[in-house]
């Protein structure tokens, strides 16, 4: 398979933030390429209904050798790893959370697996270290770089 450019996005707002960053970084490095990281961000946690802690989010930009299906199975390894428990409930604390924004430009939507992520484009905590890192990139849905992403998103928190 040949290699793809892929955009993920990783948080934490449990435990040791940084640390918990850099250890998901260095499993990156064990499954891929890593091209660029952004720098880190310091977030209130987004559409959450219990008081929790601020989130630390960063983007990286990875060469990756193998299908999506495969990079989903890896990232679910990392944050079992790293002490993520998974739940029904969505938006709770977690130690890491790692998700897939861009795979080259497919477009994926199955069960399991959207591509790109169906929410990226309302969070600034995405879009901010996206256009650090690549605001020219284009999204394969609306046509529009991160950077005019980035001004609808702020136009529209206002």
């Amino acid at each position: 398979m040949k290699s793809s450019k892929v955009f993920l996005s990783l948080g934490s707002n449990l435990g040791d933030r940084n640390k918990n960053l850099s250890k998901c970084i260095e499993y990156l490095r064990e499954i891929s390429k890593i091209e660029k990281i952004s720098s880190i961000y310091e977030t209130k946690p987004f559409r959450v209904k219990i008081k929790q802690d601020d989130f630390l989010n960063l983007v990286v930009k990875i060469v990756y050798k193998k299908s999506p299906k495969d990079l989903l199975e890896n990232i679910s390894i990392i944050e079992q790893s790293l002490g993520r428990l998974r739940s029904n409930r969505r938006n709770e604390p977690r130690e890491i959370d790692i998700d897939i924004l861009f795979f080259e430009n497919l477009i994926i939507n199955e069960k399991d697996l959207i591509i790109p992520h169906p929410r990226f484009s309302e969070r600034l905590f995405v879009l901010n270290p996206m256009n650090e890192i690549e605001p020219d990139l284009k999204d394969p849905l609306s046509k529009k770089t991160i950077k005019e992403l980035l001004v609808d998103a702020q136009n529209s928190s206002n």
